[in-house]
């Protein structure tokens, strides 16, 4: 049995305490948080939990075997190392940090005590991701061509960063978790349309070795809510739309054929393949409950979790990148 002590009780703490709850080889015994009110709720949706304000009881604690932080990002960094100092394992909400460099230390600090430093980047659980990774490692899509993504809704304002660490983050954990290949450099426009808020509208060009490039456009300020991206190829081309109650991936038979390659392609004409449509079967199992199991059991068998430090790194590493470019107007950013 892991013991859990879970720091933060806001919007997403209280689907992670129930999936920890839920989960027969965990036991919650710690929810802590500052704010009263959060505190009361706590009380009343988990009898038996001990809740708590200041989270030092959580890392005093010697049965506490790992830390859950779902906190502001501003506090990932000092809440997780004091966590690492108490040899306690960690499961951190997106993003990871506010800096490559406090990701650096993190996961230096985390490989040398020999503990787990796991980060949410629930899209990568889901049943639908999954299937995108299966279908590329069959070779479904060919060549791959681009990646796009529109990631819109109307809010949540997030005080604390802007809406490229709050919702573009999402499609970098995909793409780190899809590819076999790191981005190279990126290119970033947004606008904050609120005096003394974070940008609220921005649009993320990435690029990658092998002529792959992917384009997120992230928006806190739209009348609807979309969450679809367009995964191409040169033999299959894939759209999953998360809001879609049922046929979430959708696979197409459709494309360009060019009959010759070099310079001579400007000179012929391209051929249109316009094949059948197919939606592949996904599991439906809840992401959070699945990454919750892969965590406990990287605990207990001591291997990394798929979305681990080095992922969430490497996804703060495009970040930052891409707020220097916001701040210059698009300049492009090498990695």
């Amino acid at each position: 049995m892991i013991n859990i002590g879970v720091i933060g009780y806001g919007y997403w703490g209280p689907n992670l305490v129930r999936n920890f709850m839920s989960d027969p080889n965990a036991c919650v015994k710690y929810i802590a948080d500052r704010d009263p009110s959060r505190q009361d709720k706590a009380i009343l949706a988990c009898p038996g939990v001990t809740v708590v304000a200041n989270p030092s009881v959580i890392f005093q604690d010697p049965a506490v075997n790992a830390v859950i932080i779902s906190t502001p990002v501003a506090t990932h960094f000092s809440l997780a190392m004091e966590a690492l100092a108490h040899g306690k394992h960690i499961w951190i909400e997106k993003p990871l940090t506010t800096t490559v460099m406090e990701a650096e230390k993190l996961v230096d600090e985390a490989e040398k005590q020999k503990l787990q430093l796991h980060v949410d980047h629930t899209f990568t659980y889901t049943g639908a991701v999954r299937k995108l990774k299966e279908l590329y490692e069959a070779n479904t899509f060919g060549d791959l061509y681009y990646y796009d993504s529109t990631r819109i809704n109307l809010g949540l304002f997030q005080y604390d960063v802007d809406v490229l660490w709050d919702l573009a983050v999402h499609d970098l954990a995909i793409l780190y978790y899809l590819l076999p290949f790191q981005p190279i450099a990126v290119s970033a426009h947004g606008i904050a349309h609120f005096t003394g808020r974070h940008p609220n509208t921005a649009f993320l060009t990435i690029y990658y070795p092998q002529n792959f490039i992917a384009h997120i456009n992230a928006s806190w300020l739209s009348p609807v809510k979309v969450r679809k991206l367009i995964l191409a190829g040169s033999a299959k081309m894939a759209v999953y739309d998360d809001i879609e109650p049922t046929e979430k991936v959708r696979i197409y038979d459709k494309g360009i054929v060019c009959p010759v390659k070099g310079e001579q392609t400007y000179s012929v004409q391209l051929d249109y393949r316009m094949g059948d449509m197919w939606s592949p079967k996904c599991s439906t199992r809840e992401a959070l409950a699945l990454e919750v199991e892969h965590f406990l059991h990287s605990i207990s068998q001591e291997t990394h979790t798929e979305t681990d430090g080095r992922a969430g790194l490497e996804t703060i590493r495009v970040l930052e990148a891409a707020s220097k470019s916001l701040a210059s107007r698009g300049d492009l950013q090498e990695l």
